[in-house]
């Protein structure tokens, strides 16, 4: 185990540098210049541009800034914004608040998702099962903003029970709506996923054994089918944390969570690279560890499964 993890650690120093340089790369070369576009409308001092370009690097060929970079980065800088402010607090600010909430969107996936599709593939073929599919379809065709909108109009403007906007991210009560609609895409996966791989196990060899031992259906189902089950939804699951963080940007737009999403969303809008990149660079080394850690995981979910 102790190999493989090493294996694993390596393996990815070439994945971080690859994905870093393909974002610095698409980040650096979009057009117009960002310095420029601090002054808006108005005519730019070419002296202060100039001065500007130096500060923040951008006057040096891109093969070298993006060396810079990555030697700034592991010394833990991830360099200033144009304001002057370090990338480093700004992210420092808006992660734990996107974190929360992606806590709390994954713990809604969990349980409603895993819970509605294990009670469909229990129910395969009869109303209950037919409606669980129905349900998490419609949930699939509908955008995530049209989703969002819907659930404050409803649970927030015309019911009450929650607040429309996060003024308080500490607020658990707060993040429920936001964290709900963020959920519930991933949600219809893990349930059709689930319900799909219940249905199927139902009718392997080990069960048949286990009924013909006599044994308890709640262990039979609680024990044998659901930890078999779970195997190719903890792989979704693990991919789609990474999901949920970056696809806050819209669900965070629309109740005004001060978090990743809004942080990247400015950051386009400015064409602040230093912002953009460092973020996404966070996203890839989330990412890659929940990945190992998956692949972890398999082993305990799955005895059988060992790695050398």
């Amino acid at each position: 185990m102790g190999r493989y993890v090493a294996r694993r650690l390596l393996q990815m120093i070439p994945v971080f540098i690859g994905t870093t340089l393909i974002i610095f790369l698409m980040v650096h070369v979009l057009p117009g210049d960002p310095i420029r576009a601090m002054w808006g409308d108005k005519a730019a001092d070419p002296a202060q541009v100039a001065s500007l370009r130096h500060e923040f690097g951008l006057d040096q060929p891109l093969w070298k800034q993006y060396i810079d970079y990555m030697v700034d980065l592991f010394k833990g800088d991830f360099g200033k914004t144009f304001g002057g402010r370090p990338v480093s607090e700004e992210m420092g600010m808006a992660f734990p608040v996107t974190l929360r909430l992606a806590a709390v969107a994954l713990t809604i996936e969990i349980i409603i998702g895993i819970g509605l599709g294990a009670w469909a593939g229990l129910k395969a073929g009869r109303a209950a099962d037919t409606g669980v599919l129905i349900f998490t379809l419609i949930v699939i065709s509908m955008p995530v903003f049209v989703l969002g909108y819907l659930a404050r109009f409803i649970f927030a403007d015309e019911l009450g029970w929650l607040p429309p906007n996060v003024q308080d991210s500490m607020n658990l009560q707060q993040l429920l709506l936001p964290g709900f609609v963020l959920a519930m895409l991933s949600m219809a996966y893990v349930a059709r996923l689930t319900r799909t791989t219940f249905a199927e196990n139902l009718r392997a060899d080990y069960m048949r054994t286990a009924l013909a031992k006599g044994l308890p259906r709640r262990r039979i189902v609680g024990v044998h089918l659901l930890r078999n089950s779970l195997i190719p939804v903890v792989t979704f699951l693990g991919t789609d944390v990474g999901a949920l963080v970056g696809g806050a940007v819209v669900t965070e737009g629309i109740f005004n969570v001060q978090g990743v999403g809004n942080l990247l969303f400015k950051a386009l809008g400015q064409r602040e690279g230093t912002t953009i990149v460092g973020v996404v660079t966070i996203f890839v080394l989330v990412i890659l560890l929940i990945n190992l850690l998956v692949d972890l995981l398999y082993a305990v979910l799955d005895p059988r499964i060992r790695y050398a």
